[in-house]
């Protein structure tokens, strides 16, 4: 059962929902919580828009594979859910999704990719693992500007990933079908994020 019930989502601003229906196909429980106060609401998405602008060679599907990363290693499920729905929206294969934890091996990432995963597990890990070694691997791949854009999605997710968690907030249906259809092999569960009845 969810910390606080989220608004329904007529109360939810317009154009912070109309933002997710483009890329998640539904306004999320979280937003709808966060909509208790909408200033933090709309901080939040308006954060998440200029994070998920691509500027310069990332793309809008790697930024969700990031994140996803950066979730499992967080441990919050409704996070990974979203993620993998989000990924798919943006065109990501199965062979991706089903390499994405045996990145370091597979032929459907490129070396720039794979460094950019290590980075999520090691930012995304208590305590943090970002070492000089993964910092000069990432010069090599990535710009200053696309480190930025790297690092901003792990350091957004990690806020979601303890808002979620904390909030056990109640995970859509659509997310759920996602995880349950790309996840569940690995092991995937609802856990605490799931519906009343």
């Amino acid at each position: 059962m969810p910390l606080v019930k989220p608004l329904p989502n007529s109360e939810v601003p317009a154009d912070l929902s109309d933002f997710f229906a483009i890329t998640l196909g539904v306004t999320p429980n979280s937003i709808r919580t966060m909509s208790h106060r909408p200033a933090i609401a709309s901080a939040f998405t308006n954060l998440n828009r200029a994070v998920m602008e691509n500027h310069g060679e990332l793309t809008s599907e790697l930024k969700r594979l990031i994140g996803y990363i950066a979730s499992t290693t967080s441990g919050c499920r409704y996070c990974q859910a979203h993620t993998t729905l989000a990924a798919t929206r943006f065109g990501t294969t199965d062979a991706r999704l089903n390499d994405i934890w045996k990145f370091r091996e597979s032929e459907h990432f490129s070396a720039a990719e794979k460094v950019a995963f290590e980075l999520a597990i090691a930012a995304a890990s208590v305590p943090n693992a970002v070492d000089k070694a993964l910092q000069e691997r990432l010069q090599e791949h990535w710009s200053d500007g696309d480190i930025v854009e790297i690092m901003a999605v792990i350091a957004l997710f990690g806020y979601l990933n303890r808002w979620n968690d904390s909030m056990a907030t109640t995970l859509e249906q659509a997310p759920t079908e996602s995880a349950e259809e790309h996840l569940a092999e690995r092991g995937w569960r609802v856990g605490k994020h799931a519906r009343e009845r």
